[in-house]
């Protein structure tokens, strides 16, 4: 069934109003017609059945039929904090943690990074296009959430994000003794989760330095060096599974 999403605003009186670019992707893609039911999610993690009673040229009105909390939601939170790729790495690594169930993507200026900031202008289009790739695979995976995609930060900006969390490590392939399954294993009542992943050349031995000073534990994933696109969906899909949703069934 048809996904999409809305603002809470949007939803009242047992109505829906869609008036965003989806209206033309209804109406010229999927060929929707009024009668039809579609999904649609408000944001938040609920989703509605919904009714299409009329569609206008710049809107879609549906009537609620019923609601439920999103069942496809994992029960942790988890942030990517991402040193900044090349852009088509940046797009695989939206898409493919989206699927698994990343809650924020913080693309972070590190010190070997390929890619720098530009303008604040500039920065800011780069997140719209990246918010969109987020809202189309939740679209494709059923998610109840989009994951939101925040304005790029410093080094010392994650660090401080990351002290406030439940949970927070960084994988570093120079690490040999603490594996991610040992800090992972016991930790069943944490609800907030963030994890630092290296840019293509890596993390410079001052931000390790920085990184553990702030009592943030550096992890292991084994004896094979991952590259900075597959390191977030495999860090993320171990997680998931030790203290997610992925092991539910």
């Amino acid at each position: 069934m048809p996904r999409f999403f809305v603002e809470p605003d949007k939803i009242r009186d047992g109505q829906i109003v869609i008036d965003t670019e989806d209206v033309a992707h209804i109406k010229k893609v999927l060929r929707i017609r009024e009668g039809e039911v579609i999904t649609v999610c408000d944001s938040c993690g609920n989703d509605y059945q919904a009714e299409v009673i009329e569609i206008a040229e710049k809107q879609v009105l549906c009537n609620i039929l019923s609601s439920a909390h999103s069942e496809t939601e994992p029960n942790i939170s988890v942030t990517l904090f991402q040193g900044l790729p090349k852009a088509a790495k940046m797009d695989y690594i939206i898409q493919k943690t989206t699927e698994l169930g990343i809650v924020r993507i913080v693309p972070c200026a590190l010190s070997r990074c390929v890619v720098k900031l530009e303008n604040q202008k500039a920065e800011e289009k780069k997140v719209s296009r990246w918010q969109k790739i987020a809202e189309e695979a939740a679209k494709q995976s059923g998610r109840g959430v989009i994951p939101k995609i925040s304005m790029p930060v410093t080094l010392a900006e994650a660090i401080r994000e990351l002290q406030n969390m439940d949970l927070a490590f960084v994988p570093y392939e120079c690490e040999e003794m603490t594996s991610l399954k040992k800090v992972l294993t016991g930790q069943k009542d944490v609800c907030n989760i963030g994890f630092l992943i290296g840019p293509e050349g890596g993390f410079d031995p001052a931000e390790i330095e920085k990184i553990t000073a702030a009592g943030i534990k550096t992890v292991t994933l084994g004896k094979r060096i991952l590259r900075t696109e597959t390191a977030g969906e495999a860090v993320l899909a171990m997680t998931m599974y030790e203290l997610g949703d992925i092991n539910t069934f």
